[in-house]
């Protein structure tokens, strides 16, 4: 961890804001500004993002895929992203962020987020609940994502599950 508690602090608030950037991006469906949140060589895991898992026992539901779901580079999440959610109406939200600091060009985070997803005439096709896990890195131009992945703790699917079958 940087051992300068302002530049500590100034990092933190950095982040809070790319993160706020890339919830308001995905919803308005602003994708150059979008774009500019992930590092070049983003890795998003999409491993349990379709997954819940019970906290008493660990068993995710349904099972996640094997191996690996994951997206990697800048280009690929942004063309995941737009395929996922392009035609749909999407609200994001971040709560309470457990940023660390591990030094003056790496960081990592967890965010609680809550996410709906509808069809274009308002039908609610899932809203879920969990967290964000990811890294950043700090690059010329400033906080870049490096990579996320989602751990869903609930899931609720509208009256068209298969309409889901992008989700992010």
């Amino acid at each position: 961890m940087t051992t300068d508690p302002l530049q500590r602090l100034i990092a933190i608030e950095e982040i809070k804001a790319l993160k706020a950037r890339y919830f308001r991006c995905v919803d308005t469906k602003d994708w150059a500004g979008l774009e500019t949140v992930f590092a070049p060589d983003i890795v998003f895991d999409r491993t349990y993002s379709r997954s819940t898992r019970d906290p008493w026992t660990g068993d995710w539901s349904p099972p996640p895929p094997s191996p690996p779901w994951l997206v990697h580079g800048r280009e690929a999440v942004m063309a995941m992203v737009r395929a996922a959610i392009e035609h749909l109406r999407t609200v994001h939200h971040g709560h309470m962020p457990e940023i660390d600091v591990i030094d003056e060009s790496h960081a990592t985070g967890i965010w609680a987020m809550s996410d709906e997803l509808r069809a274009p005439d308002g039908t609610l096709l899932l809203a879920g609940r969990g967290h964000y896990h990811e890294t950043y890195i700090r690059l010329a131009d400033g906080w870049a994502i490096a990579s996320s992945g989602i751990h869903r703790l609930e899931i609720l699917r509208g009256p068209d599950p298969a309409a889901t079958k992008g989700e992010q």
